[in-house]
């Protein structure tokens, strides 16, 4: 059963098609997202992309996110979910203007667009 710890870790590490891959077996296998536990981790990165796709996703599925999201503090530094952002400047501030508000209010950007088409 896919977890919202594994796809903040498929995120950080670049893993563009696993991420996709493991958010379409999450919302399959747990159409509750209110319900999904705060990972078990000290890690700051991987709890604020946890909270901001948490966020993103239910409230793309008009669902109230997790108690534990709110509680979750933005990126020590910017991150780009796409890899590609760092060197393509035009994506790059299209990420940064259109990023996803759960996404950029924890210093996470990727296009408008991120993970509807998981």
């Amino acid at each position: 059963m896919a977890t919202i710890e594994q796809l903040a870790r498929a995120a950080l590490d670049y893993e563009s098609l696993q991420l996709r891959s493991l958010t379409q077996d999450l919302l399959r296998e747990s159409p509750r997202l209110s319900d999904q536990p705060r990972p078990q981790t000290d890690d700051p990165r991987l709890l604020a992309i946890a909270a901001s796709l948490v966020e993103l996703l239910t409230l793309r599925l008009h669902q109230a996110p997790p108690a534990w999201a709110r509680e979750v503090g933005p990126m020590p530094e910017p991150f780009y979910l796409l890899r590609s952002a760092a060197t393509m400047k035009r994506l790059r501030e299209l990420c940064e203007t259109q990023s996803p508000e759960p996404l950029r209010k924890r210093r996470l950007y990727a296009p408008p667009n991120f993970l509807e088409f998981a």
